[in-house]
């Protein structure tokens, strides 16, 4: 029989990387398998700025050099816990870092199926070849997730892009564009678009921007009504950062309320003076549809129980992410079946196990279990020590045959 991989991590992100660092130091057999942070290399705005704080935006990994902190400290770049910005082009290079320091081994290949017979897992990667593992940790990201308005779908391929797909502004000089959308995904392509010379314009469902507060408007007594935590302040940010296994006790309607509504991505407080008094913000309206007018499109706008069409040459959608385990089109369908899942998401137990023994979910398919720390980096922090742990004490468990011992579980 060929040889059997202990873990095989799907997605190379800062889920996976971290992850991949935890098992490696415990001496653990893995394969990771992706691009490394090809999200933040090839799908953000250039110029971009990180929204979480320097303390939160640190991939972990058990050694206490492996911080942006550290990493910015032995090279002189400028950096500080809350007050400064971090630009994403730091980021990158602190990743990239972190991944040949900690995971050298990553494969950048794409898994094309998943499938579960017999208690083991059988991958097809994307260049034919074949493996086995007992387990699968998938932690795809947001890639597979980017939610576009059906309203939009009709518009040629060519007029309209949703913003995890926007990258370069450059090729909108002079240009009409309409961005969909008032958080933080919103105001940096609008604002990057301004910069290269593009005539842009936001339409905004909520009445007003909701921008992150400026580090110098946190008063000294500011932690006892609105506590700093790795997701933002307040109290209920600082329980879902904090507590996440409280989290995944509470009532399941209360846990999905709370992961769907709460901390939406506002933009952070270093870019309102790039939008305004620069870009033009229609607040309180929503696309209720989309039509071709010649090679232009014509955005229909409800505001105020009033119709209007707003004439553009291109339309940016940011409008965020939705997880869903049937888009992974690379889980078998009787593996899909096979997840026990609320919403599209997976049910998880306390170890990010889903209903299908071995196979584990992290980062932002797991919010509806553990809350929004998960769509955030700093949730890497506390899902990676644990998973690892969990998975060393359970391949203990593994008899010479390669079976786990125990064949039926329920979610704990």
């Amino acid at each position: 029989m060929q040889n059997i991989t202990d873990v095989a991590i799907i997605g190379a992100g800062p889920y996976g990387l971290s992850l991949a660092a935890h098992l490696r130091a415990a001496g653990l057999s893995f394969r990771i398998f992706g691009k490394p942070l090809d999200t933040w290399r090839e799908h953000m705005p250039e110029g971009m700025k990180l929204k979480s704080d320097g303390f939160a935006s640190s991939l972990c990994a058990p050694a206490a050099d492996s911080t942006l902190k550290a990493y910015c400290e032995q090279r002189d770049i400028p950096y500080h816990d809350t007050d400064l910005p971090v630009p994403l082009d730091v980021f990158n290079a602190y990743a990239e870092d972190f991944q040949w320091r900690f995971v050298p081994n990553v494969e950048a290949k794409d898994v094309c199926v998943l499938e579960r017979k017999d208690d083991l897992f059988f991958l097809t990667l994307s260049n034919s070849e074949k493996l086995v593992a007992r387990h699968v940790v998938l932690a795809v990201g947001i890639s597979h997730f980017a939610d576009m308005p059906k309203d939009l779908m009709h518009l040629p391929r060519d007029v309209r892009c949703h913003s995890f797909h926007f990258q370069n502004g450059k090729a909108f000089y002079r240009r009409q564009v309409a961005v969909i959308g008032g958080g933080a995904s919103a105001i940096d392509v609008a604002a990057h678009l301004h910069d290269c010379g593009a005539s842009v314009r936001i339409v905004a469902r909520d009445k007003t921007i909701k921008w992150h507060t400026p580090p110098t408007e946190r008063g000294s007594l500011s932690w006892l009504t609105r506590p700093p935590s790795g997701i933002g302040p307040g109290w209920r940010s600082f329980f879902c950062a904090e507590f996440p296994q409280l989290f995944r006790l509470l009532p399941e309607s209360l846990r999905l309320r709370i992961a769907k509504r709460h901390l939406g991505a506002a933009p952070g407080w270093f870019m309102r003076p790039r939008i305004e008094g620069r870009v033009p913000v229609l607040r309180n309206a929503e696309v209720v549809g989309a039509t071709m007018r010649g090679h232009r499109v014509g955005l229909i706008v409800s505001r105020r129980g009033e119709e209007r069409e707003i004439a553009c040459d291109y339309v940016i959608a940011a409008t965020g992410y939705k997880p869903d385990m049937s888009r992974l089109s690379f889980l078998s369908l009787r593996l899909l079946r096979e997840i026990k899942q609320v919403e599209n998401t997976p049910v998880l137990s306390s170890r990010f196990e889903t209903s299908v023994r071995g196979l584990y979910v992290v980062g932002p398919a797991a919010a509806n279990s553990f809350g929004p720390l998960m769509r955030f980096m700093v949730g890497a922090q506390y899902a990676s020590p644990l998973l690892a742990r969990h998975l060393k004490r359970r391949l203990k468990r593994v008899s010479r045959e390669g079976v786990i011992d125990g064949r039926m579980f329920k979610p704990a």
